[in-house]
């Protein structure tokens, strides 16, 4: 997102809210956001994710009538359709990545281990990138998924920082039918018969390809704010770098010694909801993904460091401030820079 792409994807997303085409429009409506202000995030997260559903689990040709139709009762009918199977996606998500965390246990020795591969039948084919995603999220290892149908493996990879997936595969292509891809994501066809084999060799290369410092999660920070740093002006100066991407990645800032105020609580899909406090400023915040965060922090009430990016958020047609938090350590820990409540490392 840099140069004419950022221009045209910013002008783009601009049209997004005011659309005539009645298949856009109705897809808007029924992800929630009519009426509301349209940023990058909800076309990544919200967006495009229904449109994508129906390719994952059936036919996609669906979303390509949603979005040529000039008929509004044709698209509203289409968008409810895409609405139902993003939903059913999100379920299937859901089981699946809870298989897979239940078979880590079986197939994985995580303090030993420098990836992770799991394979099962009845996975379904179209969703074991995403769950691939959300245990590359989870662990910090590069990992590899495999669907086992009619007696084929169909596999969905993806990597972190430091480590070339598709050069991974190359050096294990004696146990794989075919496969393609780049440096952070590559699909696989395999032998069920294979598995085993490649699951081995896909190990040793992982360990032998990249050093221990690669296997530690780390939080890059554009900048240490003190809260009453945060304010409409600095986020209105942000926004104007917008939307953010590859190669303008949002900037990240670090407050160090803030207060948790009241309870953190876990909330959704395991995500952290607090309120921080320094001086005479408080300001809440969401860490997506970071649900397992709360009971440490509510056992202990030790002033703590906080990674976050600052945003608004725009809710019944309020703007408030809001911290997108990345990660979090208590204060007392950050001479070793450790991170106890994850295991992750901040790095400025």
């Amino acid at each position: 997102l840099t140069r004419e792409n950022r221009i045209l994807t910013k002008i783009g997303i601009a049209q997004i809210a005011k659309t005539r085409k009645p298949g856009l429009k109705s897809l808007v409506f029924v992800s929630g956001l009519m009426g509301r202000q349209i940023e990058s995030s909800h076309v990544i997260y919200i967006l495009a994710p229904r449109i994508n559903a129906v390719g994952r689990l059936g036919d996609a040709s669906i979303a390509i009538r949603l979005l040529t139709t000039r008929d509004e009762k044709v698209a509203a009918e289409i968008a409810r359709k895409l609405e139902e199977e993003n939903r059913r996606r999100k379920s299937i998500d859901e089981e699946t990545l809870n298989q897979a965390l239940a078979r880590l246990d079986e197939d994985v020795v995580l303090a030993e281990d420098r990836a992770i591969v799991l394979s099962s039948e009845g996975w379904h084919q179209g969703v074991i990138g995403i769950v691939a995603s959300r245990l590359v999220e989870k662990h910090h290892l590069p990992t590899v998924m495999i669907a086992v149908d009619n007696g084929v493996g169909k596999g969905s990879a993806r990597s972190i920082p430091g480590f070339h997936l598709c050069e991974a595969l190359k050096e294990c292509e004696d146990t794989l039918l075919r496969y393609g891809g780049h440096k952070y994501a590559a699909g696989l066809l395999i032998d069920p018969e294979q598995i085993p084999a490649f699951t081995e060799k896909f190990k040793r290369v992982s360990q032998k390809m990249m050093d221990e410092e690669a296997f530690v999660r780390k939080t890059y920070i554009d900048a240490e704010l003190e809260l009453n740093q945060i304010n409409n002006e600095l986020l209105d100066a942000l926004e104007a770098f917008s939307p953010y991407g590859p190669q303008n990645t949002q900037p990240i800032f670090m407050t160090r010694g803030c207060e948790v105020v009241g309870m953190p609580m876990k909330v959704g899909r395991n995500h952290l909801r607090m309120r921080v406090r320094k001086g005479d400023t408080s300001i809440d915040t969401i860490g997506f993904g970071l649900g397992d965060y709360a009971e440490p922090l509510q056992l202990d009430n030790s002033p703590i460091d906080v990674v976050y990016a600052a945003q608004y958020n725009v809710w019944n047609g309020k703007k408030r401030i809001q911290l997108h938090t990345k990660d979090v350590r208590f204060s007392s820990d950050s001479l070793n820079s450790g991170h106890i409540l994850a295991g992750a490392a901040i790095s400025g």
